[in-house]
């Protein structure tokens, strides 16, 4: 099954084969097991939508974006009185449009009329990929000709500093670093401070992932803004969420979390090739009113993909 091809269209060192074959597992999970719902029936019954619910539900669309899926095709069978299950195809990729038409269209991060440096804010749980995606978009940055400077802010893990380090080393931009346990604000202060004096570009500061409580996320977030602001007024410009798309529901907690804690301006979701569980994407989407910016498939440094809504659906459906 041909979809998701669009992602190909970006630069990568993959092959467009390769590409297609990282994301063919929700695609192919969730059209396959359509399929048997519609097997043998002529018309879009009671029965089949159950089952769609079902398989939206066991794809990580979660509760609400399903259930307004749902509704959707309820009144328009309603409505029509007979819909045959050849348009099922085509009803639930109205709905899907309907649910990514508020995404905005994909703009560059970072725009050479920006104010420099510019910076951005790195937030989310450890182990959904933050240190990781925070190289491949200074790799990004670097490959456009900007100077990128990284701030190991997320002191209370060894690992986190010494992989932003390797991530810095391998790509060519500058870490700043402190040593374990230090105050992360400081951290961040010394990389904008030291971004000002050598004339960086962008400037992507980590930061720790605990979640011991609420309240512990949005003091240790709000002061590393603060300190932000106070060398740099109207920084950070961009602060991403990223998001594990292996995880299911449990990104949506997470994202509920960090955006009452900062104002979260973009969301990465990574992982998207070692699931079959991409809805995901639909239920982040519709359900918060903030832009998926990028997505992540795989572990190399071009598998950071812009996210354009229009294309994913297109491409989603075009071979069913």
């Amino acid at each position: 099954m041909d979809i998701f091809n669009f992602f190909s269209k970006s630069s990568s060192p993959k092959e467009k084969g390769d590409v297609e074959k990282d994301l063919a597992k929700t695609g192919k999970s969730f059209w396959s097991k359509l399929s048997k719902i519609i097997v043998g029936k002529s018309t879009v019954d009671s029965d089949i939508l159950d089952k769609l619910e079902e398989l939206l539900l066991s794809s990580d669309v979660g509760i609400a974006t399903t259930m307004q899926i749902i509704t959707s095709i309820e009144k328009r069978v309603a409505q029509d009185k007979y819909i045959n299950t050849n348009e099922l195809d085509q009803i639930l990729k109205t709905e899907v449009k309907k649910l990514l038409s508020t995404s905005p269209k994909l703009e560059c991060l970072v725009r050479d009329t920006d104010v420099h440096p510019h910076i951005i804010l790195v937030v989310g749980v450890n182990g959904v990929g933050k240190t990781t995606t925070i190289g491949k978009l200074a790799a990004q940055f670097i490959a456009q000709g900007k100077k990128v400077i990284l701030g190991a802010a997320d002191t209370f893990r060894a690992a986190a500093v010494e992989q932003l380090t390797i991530w810095g080393n391998r790509v060519g931009a500058t870490v700043i670093a402190r040593a374990m346990q230090s105050d992360p604000s400081s951290v961040a202060h010394e990389a904008v401070q030291r971004g000002i004096e050598q004339k960086a570009d962008v400037i992507i500061i980590d930061t720790a992932g605990r979640l011991h409580t609420k309240i512990h996320l949005v003091n240790e977030l709000s002061k590393i803004k603060r300190t932000i602001q106070k060398c740099l007024p109207g920084a950070p410009q961009e602060i991403l969420l990223i998001l594990d798309g292996t995880t299911g529901q449990n990104a949506f907690i997470q994202a509920e979390a960090f955006t009452a804690a900062v104002q979260v301006t973009g969301i990465v979701i990574t992982k998207l090739d070692g699931t079959s569980k991409g809805g995901v994407v639909l239920g982040i989407a519709n359900q918060f009113s903030i832009p998926i910016k990028y997505i992540g498939v795989g572990e190399q440094i071009g598998d950071l993909r812009p996210f354009n809504a229009q294309e994913f659906v297109d491409s989603l459906f075009q071979n069913w």
